[in-house]
């Protein structure tokens, strides 16, 4: 995916996305506030909240291996994403304020290298020293295969993502392990339940 593609959101997650970066252009052409849009994508890293168990798979895959709990894989595990480094993100998104070729601009930021879910799966187990337990649950309606281009950023910022997926998640291993579990709370009275992943209903 590039940024010139023009976004067509299948679900509310991404329709509010859209609508931001929609709301910021209309600002700025009818009030010249100026913006920076980044897309990062499946950012993972320390001081993530693990105990979110609707997003954030390295997280997730994280706190259940502390539980002493299977990692959940959706489907059959081989949908694939670029899992992308906080670190290799953060400080794009921080210099931006200060960089005139940014403003008024849409930038994808992350990592450049697909892999499974499956594969994440057993990376995420070695870094937390168990042997990787998997329990596949029922697929969900999403995008098999996603990556982003990043030829904009590399451009505008002399972007590169430097961290390899396994250095990642070990940093990110080393802080979960020396903060811990954490609770996962339940999203509450939910009234639409149609469609939504079995996991995720409620009783």
């Amino acid at each position: 995916m590039h940024e010139d593609m023009t976004p067509a959101p299948e679900d509310s997650y991404g329709v509010s996305k859209y609508t931001v970066e929609m709301e910021l252009k209309a600002t700025h052409e009818m009030f010249g506030l100026d913006y920076v849009i980044f897309r990062p994508h499946n950012v993972y890293g320390e001081r993530q909240n693990i105990g979110d168990k609707y997003r954030n798979v390295v997280g997730i895959f994280m706190n259940q291996i502390l539980q002493g709990k299977p990692m959940t894989v959706f489907g059959d595990g081989e949908q694939t994403r670029a899992f992308s480094y906080i670190g290799d993100v953060a400080p794009v998104i921080a210099r931006s304020a200060q960089l005139d070729g940014a403003r008024n601009r849409i930038f994808n930021v992350g990592a450049d290298q697909p892999y499974s879910v499956n594969y994440l799966a057993r990376v995420v187990a070695e870094a937390m020293g168990v042997k990787p337990e998997i329990t596949h649950l029922s697929a969900r309606q999403e995008v098999v295969h996603a990556f982003s281009d990043h030829s904009r950023v590399r451009e505008t910022f002399g972007y590169e993502a430097k961290t390899t997926l396994k250095e990642g998640v070990q940093r990110m291993a080393q802080w979960v392990k020396s903060h811990g579990a954490r609770h996962s709370r339940e999203f509450g009275q939910i009234e639409i339940r149609k469609n939504l992943p079995s996991s995720w209903q409620m009783s």
